[in-house]
């Protein structure tokens, strides 16, 4: 009985009303031009604390995966991608959208963005227990290696220079030591201010950063007007219209869950990759950007298929991948669950009830995207500026609720606003929530690695295989594949010219 205990929370009718409650939301916020999944997982976070644990799981997931496909509604209708996600959807869904095809449109981006989910929640239930088994094998070493991993890969994909990259993911880092140290029990970076010796709140932290700063973004843009909307149903293709398109939906969604597994990369990456080899391999490749169903399936079912392949490293090793699962990880770790290698064993029923979730995340999303793209036009009719001061004032509700305190409001306000300045300096944000959650683990490991190796840091890459096989691609990804363009260049720098 016990072994199918956790099909009644994931069935239970709290988990379905999040379900519900966080697709639906989630479709609408992605629908929103200016908004998208960090936003609304931002806002929603600190509404999850008085929750169970699996309902406040559902609700966050449907925020998140309804956001990834919410933004194709808007980048069909108004040629403007709700999300970055649905850029590669615009290039061929509006163009249809501009023949009298929205509907059709919106019906293949629908389909496909449902068939990418489910393949993607299969790969997660197949994937995730092997690679937790695998992660038995991690000591304090091997996981210190792993966080530096994933901080190097997080900075190596950013947008800008990896310079920049490294530097938001060290700043992260340094805010996560701020409070009172673990060990000694003094306080540190303080500067004699009690509100800090309890440290800065992640979420206060991540709501500024993103919600906020996206808010001050937007409104400094002065988009005063609504943009007009191309009204239309969502029409489901025929499965007749599927004939010689199925590989095509197969190979996107696989190549969005592997390229969702990979840290720092994300949905839009997927998205473009995935449009890439369909207009390579189809048959009717000339008629890409001009409104062909195939670009569509191809960037929506490989976006859709990262939300279930990004949770992988997320519940196997503790590591998020992008800002999304860190906020998802930061929620876990609220509610007493510490992904890594001990999850698997410790909460079995947890993580089972995520995969039914994330299934039934994916059929839900099928069922309310009919209503909400009718109700679009009416969304769209808001003034932006009110949008973005809705925004703003649900942020700052949810950043003094969580621990009740103002001071934490104030907090998501000084980060709005050195997330705004990030964002004109060309700085990735990503690094610095990445360094920010990962920061207490890298610390807690790095201590019992120095004690382990009598303070011998450089003993690190050669503890175990495993050490050193990370080091080595840490080595590669910051130093050797920076410097090949340079290198390429040496043996003609001695040549003189003809």
């Amino acid at each position: 009985m016990s072994d199918i205990a956790f099909l009644g929370e994931a069935f239970a009718p709290a988990t379905l009303f999040a379900i519900v409650i966080g697709t639906t939301l989630g479709v609408v916020i992605g629908a929103l031009p200016g908004l998208g999944s960090v936003v609304g997982l931002s806002i929603c976070l600190p509404f999850t604390f008085g929750m169970e644990t699996v309902p406040s799981l559902a609700l966050l997931l449907g925020v998140y995966c309804g956001s990834v496909y919410g933004g194709s509604i808007s980048a069909i209708l108004i040629n403007s991608p709700g999300t970055p996600q649905s850029a590669a959807t615009m290039l061929d869904g509006y163009p249809m959208a501009q023949r009298g095809e929205a509907g059709a449109a919106l019906g293949w981006a629908t389909a496909a963005s449902v068939v990418g989910g489910l393949i993607s929640c299969v790969v997660l239930i197949l994937a995730a227990p092997q690679l937790a088994r695998f992660a038995t094998r991690f000591g304090s070493v091997e996981v210190f290696a792993l966080i530096l991993l994933a901080l190097t890969c997080i900075a190596a994909v950013s947008r800008g220079s990896m310079v920049k990259g490294l530097a938001m993911g060290a700043a992260g880092l340094f805010v996560a030591l701020i409070g009172t140290d673990p060990v000694t029990g003094g306080a540190r970076f303080t500067f004699g201010i009690e509100f800090l010796t309890a440290g800065l709140d992640l979420i206060s932290v991540v709501i500024g950063l993103f919600a906020l700063s996206e808010a001050f973004s937007r409104l400094a843009q002065r988009h005063d007007g609504a943009p007009s909307v191309a009204h239309a149903r969502l029409v489901l293709p025929r499965l007749s219209a599927w004939k010689g398109r199925v590989f095509n939906l197969v190979r996107s969604s696989f190549i969005g869950c592997l390229i969702g597994a990979l840290p720092g990369t994300g949905a839009a990456t997927a998205a473009f990759i995935s449009y890439a080899s369909a207009k390579q391999a189809s048959p009717r490749r000339e008629n890409f950007g001009k409104g062909e169903p195939d670009g569509l399936i191809a960037a929506e079912s490989a976006n859709n298929a990262v939300t279930g392949s990004a949770m992988i490293p997320t519940l196997a090793l503790g590591i998020p991948g992008d800002v999304v699962t860190a906020i998802l990880l930061s929620a876990m770790v609220v509610h007493g669950i510490t992904p890594g290698v001990r999850l698997m064993t410790e909460h079995l029923d947890v993580v089972n009830a995520i995969f039914v979730v994330l299934i039934l995340i994916n059929i839900v999303m099928l069922a309310v995207a009919f209503p909400i793209v009718r109700a679009f036009g009416k969304l769209l009719s808001i003034p932006e500026p009110i949008i973005m001061v809705g925004v703003i004032a649900f942020s700052l509700i949810g950043a003094i609720t969580v621990r009740g305190n103002p001071l934490d409001g104030v907090v998501a306000v000084l980060f709005g606003i050195a997330g705004y300045a990030f964002r004109i300096g060309g700085f990735p944000l990503a690094p610095f929530v990445i360094g920010l959650v990962l920061g207490p683990q890298f610390e807690q490991n790095l201590r019992r690695g120095l004690l382990l190796n009598d303070g011998d840091i450089l003993s690190f890459p050669t503890a175990s295989w495993i050490s050193a096989v990370i080091f080595a691609v840490i080595f590669i990804l910051t130093v050797a594949v920076p410097l090949a363009p340079y290198l390429a260049r040496l043996p003609t720098l001695g040549r003189r010219p003809r």
